[in-house]
């Protein structure tokens, strides 16, 4: 309770803050044949590194979607939990129905949502592009019906979008039908990460959860490598807070790659590798994080310490080097690539080179360091060789 008080604190300080951040435009559309209107959000940093790219985000119903999207991605980031995004929300025909609307007795979109879909493909995300420093991740976060046309992006040919988020969608009855004909097995095929959120809510109408729940179901038989489907249910008494839940479960889920290794990922991804493909799997994590969302971590710290117990038990310890050249190359005033170069060493019982790496590393270190004085441990215990 107390954690998710701090958390709200947290979102209404956001929203007093990142309105400065924002940018106002209006787009002339050669497709709409008229002008609407983009809230885009632009992270604090954006004008002080001039190099990094961000993922972008576009929000459909951005009156009902933006502010909320934007308070929790700023809260994610600042947790570590995703990257700094470029966020745009689009606003909707006065009448709303015109860019989402469908037929009821095929579930195809009608010509004024095509134009829609055509406009927010071709001319926003091309001015986003054009304009700004984006990475290659793209999601696109839709409501209630718009999150029907979301769904629609599926059936591109070629694979531009990363991310479809279906915040509390409203499908149309041939839904079933549109996403078998989508094959969306056909994403296997890229080179790239993809994910479909969709979330039900016990606040919704019975006629309304069978539906999701049908159309979960049927996602969920679909077994594509990099093709994550996210089915989320959300016990809640009201439609409006389960858009304030389902927005950062979705980030989560979405940038779950960007995130430390945590323990779920550790048991299903990493327990069962050898040294050499537990090293190949992190330095790999983090060209993907750098490749996606333009963002050179290096290697966190905490996911070193990860895997080290694989480095260190498995294999008689014989990728300890490997491991601490590679930690070098990354951080090269870090006493941990010294520390593991000398335990290879001492492992095989070459004391003098292990000697020599152990005191290379307590060089670096600060004396007042807590850990300084185990370090130097090493150091004393070779020296009775």
């Amino acid at each position: 309770m107390i954690k998710k008080t701090l958390s709200l604190i947290f979102l209404l300080f956001c929203y007093n803050s990142f309105s400065q951040n924002i940018i106002t435009k209006e787009l002339e559309s050669d497709i709409l044949v008229t002008t609407r209107n983009l809230r885009i959000y632009i992270p604090e940093t954006y004008e002080k590194d001039i190099i990094k790219n961000y993922p972008l985000t576009v929000i459909f119903d951005e009156e009902y979607l933006f502010d909320t999207y934007v308070g929790n991605a700023i809260l994610l980031a600042k947790k570590d939990k995703a990257p700094k995004q470029i966020i745009v929300g689009i606003s909707m025909d006065e009448s709303r129905n015109k860019d989402i609307s469908f037929d009821r007795n095929s579930g195809k979109l009608s010509t004024t949502a095509n134009y829609f879909y055509e406009f927010v493909r071709d001319e926003v995300i091309f001015y986003m592009e054009s304009n700004y420093r984006t990475s290659p991740f793209i999601s696109i976060v839709g409501y209630g019906y718009s999150a029907n046309l979301v769904t629609h992006y599926l059936k591109e040919n070629t694979a531009f979008i990363n991310a479809f988020i279906c915040i509390n969608p409203s499908f149309s009855d041939f839904i079933g039908q549109e996403l078998a004909r989508y094959n969306i097995p056909k994403f296997q095929k890229e080179d790239n990460t993809f994910y479909l959120y969709t979330n039900n809510a016990s606040s919704f109408s019975g006629e309304k959860q069978l539906k999701i729940d049908q159309v979960q179901k049927g996602l969920s038989g679909l077994d594509i490598k990099n093709f994550s489907i996210i089915n989320d249910i959300i016990e809640t008494s009201s439609s409006v807070s389960a858009i304030g839940e389902a927005i950062p479960r979705a980030m989560t889920k979405v940038f779950e790659m960007y995130s430390a290794i945590s323990k779920e990922e550790y048991e299903k991804n990493i327990k069962e590798l050898s040294p050499e493909d537990a090293i190949y799997y992190l330095e790999n994590k983090y060209l993907e994080i750098e490749f996606l969302f333009g963002t050179n971590l290096g290697i966190r710290e905490k996911d070193i310490y990860a895997i080290e117990n694989i480095v260190i038990e498995k294999e008689n310890g014989d990728k300890l080097r490997d491991f601490g050249k590679m930690i070098l190359k990354l951080y090269p005033t870090s006493p941990l690539g010294d520390y593991y170069i000398g335990l290879y060493y001492e492992t095989g019982k070459m004391f003098k080179k292990a000697l020599k790496y152990y005191k290379i590393g307590y060089g670096k270190m600060n004396p007042a360091d807590p850990n300084a004085d185990a370090f130097y441990e090493n150091i004393l215990r070779l020296r009775r060789q």
